[in-house]
């Protein structure tokens, strides 16, 4: 295959940034969309230019890393898939494909392709945690979860932090990944310690990082890699009025 690549290249998040126009032959269907800019990068080193900078680790769909928008579209064209599990067979010979950066004030450019989502640590930080006896491991069968809460809560834990939802929400919200880390807690046992504090202080912190609001287009669900469902976003509020109400009764 003969690709066209039409990158976003940034030194840093205080200079302009722009795109720049790459070509590649000989480029295989089989190869990940990571792979086929392992290929650019080589390309580039050769000729004695600067290699594009990408986040990149376990390239296995788990650490959300691979963050590129690719032609419009977070993680690119297909659903449910990560960069790294996007595969070139995806695209034909001799298309041009438009890659860029997450778009988002609280995620600013580090360099080309990479930007800091420590914005999302610190949210965490401010409450997706939980307090729990670090002594032996409890019995298996002490502690009963109902399975429809236990599925609940094992697919809003799928969310691997990769900030699509904000990169594809025309107000860069983070209500879906800031919702599924508050439903994984709240929907468990383990996590009634800090509920009626969580949700006050982790959306507190979203807001202070500077995310955007909801306003339910749907777009951050569509277009996430775990599928991770709008009914969290609502879980969420819910969490969030029954903290304040509780905090303005104290």
């Amino acid at each position: 295959m003969h690709i066209k690549l039409k990158v976003w290249r940034q030194s840093n998040s205080n200079t302009k940034g722009d795109f720049e126009n790459y070509s590649l032959d000989n480029v295989s269907p089989d190869m990940s969309f990571l792979e086929m800019f392992d290929v650019l990068n080589e390309q580039l080193i050769e000729e004695g230019k600067e290699p594009v900078a990408f986040d990149h680790d376990c390239r296995e769909g788990i650490c959300g890393m691979c963050s590129m928008y690719i032609n419009g579209r977070p993680h690119g064209p297909l659903k449910g898939v990560t960069t790294c599990q996007l595969h070139m067979r995806s695209f034909s010979d001799g298309d041009t494909i438009v890659v860029e950066p997450w778009r988002a004030q609280a995620f600013p450019v580090i360099k080309d392709l990479v930007v800091d989502r420590d914005a999302f640590d610190r949210v965490i930080s401010a409450g997706g945690f939980v307090s729990v006896n670090t002594g032996n491991a409890q019995d298996a069968n002490s502690l009963p979860i109902p399975k429809v809460a236990a599925d609940e809560a094992f697919a809003a834990a799928a969310c691997i932090a990769c900030g699509a939802c904000v990169a594809a929400c025309k107000n860069a919200s983070a209500m879906l990944f800031v919702s599924a880390k508050i439903s994984q807690l709240a929907l468990l046992p383990q996590g009634q310690a800090e509920r009626s504090i969580r949700a006050e202080k982790m959306v507190a912190q979203m807001d202070a990082e500077g995310f955007g609001n909801c306003t339910n287009t749907g777009a951050c669900s569509a277009e996430c890699p775990k599928e991770i469902g709008q009914e969290n976003i609502a879980r969420m509020n819910r969490e969030y009025i029954g903290a304040k109400l509780s905090s303005t009764a104290v």
